[in-house]
Formats: structure tokens, C-alpha cells, sequence
């Protein structure tokens, strides 16, 4: 690995430090009877961890120029998967596994969200995430009613379980050094929560609440919905509050209300 030349386009910072990805391995939970998902192998350091602790590990890697070095490591247990994660559907990613997963993954910066949402969107099998994130956007999934940071990536993720940041990680512990410090983020998967709400269809209504921040809930859905009707079945006083102030059981008041227009 001394010669690798680090691509930014994959947004490549690797972490060695063994006690920290004993640390990633203990949060997620992984376990001798643990299957799990490593999105982003890079170097291999926490797929060796996993490799020692998990049943099987399937590991996604986008940089072919580590397939030799990653393959030369002879993990038994690992299937590598040399392509991008986000070119799968998630069933064909699912058909790997016989039954649930652990998600644990040093994810990279520039494709984190949408990586988090396939996850829990179109996952059946998931059972948990643990995954190294921007402290930002960990910060932005655990956040608060009437935070500032309050927002779509809460709701969607709440609506699908319980959200927590298990530490932080500097800035220092990764090669190359990013300019920002990371997070340890562990998502439960909560399948029986909210099950009768349509999760995909409520994804939608979420994000169109909060389509233009700063405006009230009645300017976001009047695209969406005739204003006469939004007015009778929400009231002019909660639709003149912003998305910002909802709580998710609010939230899904209100989708269930608006599915009847």
C-alpha cells in the first residue's frame, strides 16, 4: 500500500487505528453468527476486524486498484464485490445474504445520504447500520424538533428506527487527513415501526414539507395539494407553521390526513 496513489474522487481516507475499528465492530454489535455489509473497503483494516468477529462479510469496493492488495489479504470469510455499491439494486445486494445483515462501513463523504437512504428505503434485510460519517450529517440525522439542523434526513431516518451518535472521531485518525471530523453513527432498524404507514410514499411527503425551508407547511404543499382542501383537512393553524416545527408523529398525522385528498 505504499504506493498507492489516493483518488478524491472516491473520496479515499483510510483508518488504521485498531482499537478504533474494534470500537466501529463492538457499537455495530457484530458477532461470530453476524452477516455484514462493508460498503468501501478501502485499505481493508475494518474488514480484517470484521472478518475476525462476523460470520460471513460482503464488502463493496469501487477502486479496482485495491482488488490485489484487498484479495492478497485471503479473509475466508469476505466475498469482495469490486464495482459501485450504488449501481445494485438493493434485492440483487440482499440475494447475498441468506438472511438479515449488519450494515458497518467507513463510508466516503461525497455519497453518504444517498447511500443511508437506500439503504433504509429499499433494504428488507437490514437490521442495523453502523456506519463513519461526517459529524455534520450524523448530527443532522439525531437532531431535534426545532433544531437548526432539524430535517429531512431525521424524519426519513426515524420513520425507519432509532438514530445515535456512539462517538466522535477526529480528524487526525484517518490517511489522508479530511478537514472534518467524523462521527460513529448507529441506525437500529425498527421494522414493525409505523408498518402501516407507506414508508416510500411517506419519504416523498416529508421531503416535500420542507421543499423550501422557510416557508409555512401550506406554501411547501399547495404544489402538491389544491389549497382549499389542504385547509380543510390540516386548519389554517398548523399549516401555517414550517416543516422544522413537526415531530415525526406529527408528521405522520399529517400524511395520513393529506392521503385522503
Amino acid at each position: 500500500m505504499k504506493d498507492f496513489v489516493f483518488k478524491k474522487k472516491y473520496g479515499q481516507n483510510f483508518l488504521s487505528d485498531k482499537n478504533l475499528l474494534r470500537a466501529i465492530c463492538m457499537d455495530a454489535g457484530v458477532d461470530e453468527n453476524s452477516s455484514v455489509l462493508e460498503i468501501g473497503a478501502g485499505a481493508g483494516s475494518l474488514t480484517e476486524i470484521l472478518s475476525e468477529n462476523a460470520q460471513r462479510v460482503v464488502s463493496y469496493e469501487i477502486d479496482k486498484d485495491l482488488k490485489e492488495h484487498l484479495l492478497g489479504l485471503k479473509l475466508a470469510n469476505v466475498d469482495f464485490v469490486f464495482d459501485d455499491f450504488m449501481n445494485f439494486k438493493m434485492s440483487d445486494v440482499e440475494n447475498q445474504f441468506d438472511g438479515e445483515f449488519k450494515v458497518v462501513a467507513n463510508l466516503p463523504y461525497y455519497i453518504t445520504t444517498p447511500i443511508i437512504f437506500k439503504l433504509l428505503e429499499e433494504g428488507t434485510k437490514v437490521k442495523s447500520l453502523t456506519i463513519m460519517v461526517q459529524k455534520e450529517v450524523a448530527e443532522k440525522i439525531c437532531s431535534k424538533v426545532g433544531d437548526k439542523d432539524y430535517g429531512i434526513p431525521t424524519v426519513v431516518t426515524a420513520i425507519y428506527g432509532s438514530a445515535k451518535i456512539t462517538r466522535i472521531v477526529g480528524r487526525q485518525m484517518f490517511y489522508p487527513a479530511p478537514n472534518v471530523d467524523s462521527a460513529i453513527l448507529h441506525i437500529e432498524i425498527e421494522k414493525d415501526k409505523f408498518k402501516t404507514i407507506d414508508k416510500e410514499k411517506f419519504s416523498k411527503f416529508v421531503r416535500a414539507c420542507f421543499a423550501m425551508r422557510r416557508k409555512t407547511l401550506l406554501n411547501n404543499l399547495s404544489s402538491f395539494y389544491d389549497k382549499s382542501k389542504l385547509k380543510e383537512a390540516l386548519g389554517e393553524e398548523l399549516l401555517a407553521r414550517r416543516a422544522e416545527s413537526f415531530s415525526l408523529d406529527e408528521f405522520v398525522e399529517l400524511f395520513t390526513k393529506c392521503k385522503a385528498l
